[in-house]
């Protein structure tokens, strides 16, 4: 294999993005580039959307960024997975809380300017104008080194090869977590944080994890008559038919429970649970529903099976839809994803795990990178194919040690790779709230000029960053009040919730 080096303006696409005003550093200035092309300031594993709000927010306070990407296209779960059911974190009586960047989106796609897959993707080709993302690449070694003084390990460089077999070895000062199956965090010998075995498995030694989505698309569904059908029953009769917390607004669908648990899939790797739909505009919508279980990641040829299988049960999942849904009489396919929705795989140890009375009690840290609030909603797994909702928290904060792998001093993780238990995760996990992190991050490290100290920053540094990243970003990270869902509760009550024993009504 022959030696190149690397080059940061492999190409992207172009767009202008006007920011909102709000935003007190122009956004998009030239993406920096390294002195020495083998020497980013920080070097991105993934093109998962949360870690894109790192990488914009680092280069446009002047660092250097490079994406390097395990999968044949970026964009991750919004883009190859079409996963465009998007969900809001909210605090108590539905209070907005979203902030940052990734707050743009939201409003975009709640007010109906962003809800077709080419303006997802025009939003996410504007977000990373001007950083590289080099696609189809497989690391082939990662260079762990002790510090000299003992206070811990860090990622010297990390070699890899391109589609094109080139072999290439990088020495970023930063280096981040971003894919959805650790490609990575798996390869630093750190411990596995327990999955969601522990919570419906019984605690056996089988790894277990949340199903995967194939995301199912649609088009000529006459939403009108499929609203005012539905919702013209009374609540008792619509419930009767479709199953508990069926609504249909202009917007979205949720409920619909009975609708999937009458499709028989014939296997036990795949279930039909509620409809999530997305009304994108002219009779097109993306289904959230059809679960995959037994998919990994991590392995290219799992993914393959699993896409084509999707394929096949939506074929059949559209003639049940014809006949069980009004104004969905013509429904046809209208188009595949080439990947999943991957919920849940592999996370390893951080400074700080997350944990569900974390949550519950609207825990806020000294080092919050991100303010949360979404329910703890553990989806089906294989021997559990419902899952559960244990607790609904009013907010809580996220903390850069749960960011930050253990014991490392460079080696930083985002989106899916948070450290939160299984049953944190159930709430952690959502995309709105660990990009609201990452942005965070890139920030603190722009700030910190990409030199060495995020691992160890004092909680004086950590108020400096978060009133910088409030007065320049508009961006409030302390001094958030929340409610705490856990007063009266025993220790071995709070024991339970933290196992998933115990659910909080």
């Amino acid at each position: 294999m022959k030696k190149v080096i690397l080059t940061l303006f492999s190409a992207v696409f172009i767009f202008c993005w006007i920011p909102p005003p709000t935003w007190g550093i122009e956004a998009h200035a030239a993406a920096a580039v390294a002195a020495d092309p083998t020497r980013p300031d920080i070097v991105i594993i993934g093109s998962e959307l949360e870690g894109m709000y790192l990488a914009r927010a680092a280069a446009d306070e002047g660092l250097s960024v490079v994406v390097l990407d395990p999968r044949s296209k970026p964009g991750g779960q919004l883009l190859e997975g079409q996963m465009v059911f998007l969900d809001e974190p909210l605090g108590d009586n539905a209070q907005q809380i979203l902030q940052g960047r990734v707050k743009e989106l939201f409003d975009g796609y709640k007010s109906g300017k962003i809800r077709k897959m080419g303006e997802f993707r025009q939003y996410f080709n504007r977000l990373v104008k001007g950083i590289p993302i080099i696609s189809g690449i497989s690391i082939t070694g990662v260079d762990i080194r002790q510090q000299p003084d003992a206070t811990g390990r860090s990622v010297e460089s990390v070699s890899y090869r391109t589609k094109d077999g080139d072999e290439i070895t990088v020495y970023p000062r930063y280096i981040v977590e971003n894919s959805d199956f650790a490609a990575l965090a798996s390869q630093l010998s750190l411990p596995r944080i327990p999955g969601m075995e522990t919570v419906f498995g019984g605690g056996g030694a089988s790894k277990d994890y949340m199903a995967a989505s194939f995301m199912m698309k649609f088009k000529n569904v006459d939403w009108r008559t499929f609203q005012k059908e539905v919702m013209g029953l009374s609540k008792r009769a619509r419930e009767t038919k479709y199953g508990s917390e069926t609504n249909v607004t202009e917007k979205f669908t949720w409920g619909f429970g009975k609708v999937g648990a009458g499709y028989h899939s014939g296997s036990d790797e795949w279930f039909l649970r509620g409809l999530n739909t997305v009304n994108q505009r002219g009779g097109e919508v993306t289904v959230n529903a059809l679960l995959a279980y037994d998919v990994d990641p991590s392995d290219e040829e799992s993914i393959r099976r699993a896409v084509e299988a999707g394929k096949i049960h939506t074929k059949e999942i559209l003639a049940h839809l014809r006949q069980e849904l009004p104004g969905w009489s013509h429904a046809e396919i209208n188009g595949f994803p080439d990947y999943l929705y991957i919920r849940d795989y592999d996370r390893y140890e951080t400074e700080y795990v997350m944990q569900g009375t974390d949550l519950m009690s609207g825990q806020m840290f000294w080092d919050n990178v991100s303010i949360a609030g979404y329910e703890i909603d553990l989806q089906g797994t294989m021997t559990s194919k419902w899952g559960s909702r244990i607790g609904n928290p009013d907010k809580y904060g996220m903390p850069l040690r749960s960011f930050l792998s253990k014991g490392f001093t460079n080696v930083i993780v985002v989106g899916k790779n948070v450290g939160a238990s299984a049953v944190a995760y159930g709430s952690a996990r959502i995309q709105a709230q660990t990009a609201l992190a990452a942005e965070s991050i890139g920030i603190i490290l722009g700030q910190l000029k990409a030199q060495p100290g995020l691992a160890n920053l004092s909680a004086q540094q950590m108020t400096s960053f978060q009133a910088y990243i409030r007065t320049h970003y508009n961006i409030t990270l302390n001094g958030v009040k929340a409610k705490n869902k856990l007063t009266g509760l025993s220790d071995t009550q709070r024991q339970l919730f933290d196992q998933g024993k115990l659910v909080i009504p």
